[in-house]
């Protein structure tokens, strides 16, 4: 696998971490830099740990773990979507029980539900002959560092996006949570 084969990955890899870190930002509306910061090392550092895992995991369980990848994945999207869509349905009064990009737990959910793919990837790493942590490493790396960038990039154009929209945002996200969602999981079910 060539640099410029891993870069493609883990730009493809990071499209869910800058989808999703866009929903964040529009959310938000405000610039936290220590939130932008921990979302954009979280996602960046599960897109890295994930193949990892899946390419130290390969010969224990491979096989069964990609039989329902994609059903995780979209569950724990589906579930961050709909609370999202519940929230942006209810009351101001009630603005203190929306769902909060900004918590350590929304954040570390997400960043699982955006890397189940990688995990995949890395099943794929041990396929095509990749098989000491040396000829890993690199790909690991590029995958983590891209995701970050493209994290802290999304989660900047969300907050520019959201400055400007007067509607309930958390709708739109929920909506957009559950589309990145049902792709994962049609994507798997129709290969």
């Amino acid at each position: 696998m060539t640099l410029l084969d891993i870069f493609f990955l883990a730009v493809a890899l990071a499209m869910d971490c800058f989808a999703v870190s866009i929903t964040c930002g529009i959310i938000e509306k405000r610039m936290v830099l220590k939130i932008v910061l921990l979302t954009a090392l979280m996602f960046g550092l599960f897109q890295a740990v994930m193949p990892l895992l899946g390419w130290l995991g390969i010969n224990s369980f491979s096989s069964s773990f990609q039989a329902f990848d994609h059903w995780i994945a979209f569950g724990l999207l589906g579930f961050l979507g709909v609370k999202m869509i519940l929230d942006g349905i209810k009351p101001d009064e009630e603005e203190n029980k929306h769902l909060n990009p900004s918590k350590f737990s929304t954040i570390l959910t997400m960043s699982v539900a955006t890397s189940i793919d990688a995990f995949a990837v890395g099943l794929s790493f041990a396929c095509m002959g990749m098989n000491t942590i040396a000829s890993v490493l690199p790909a690991i790396i590029v995958i983590g560092v891209v995701s970050f960038l493209f994290s802290l990039g999304g989660y900047w154009l969300g907050i520019c996006a959201g400055k400007k929209i007067n509607f309930p945002v958390e709708i739109v996200g929920g909506v957009i949570l559950l589309f990145i969602g049902s792709k994962i999981l049609i994507e798997h079910l129709s290969a």
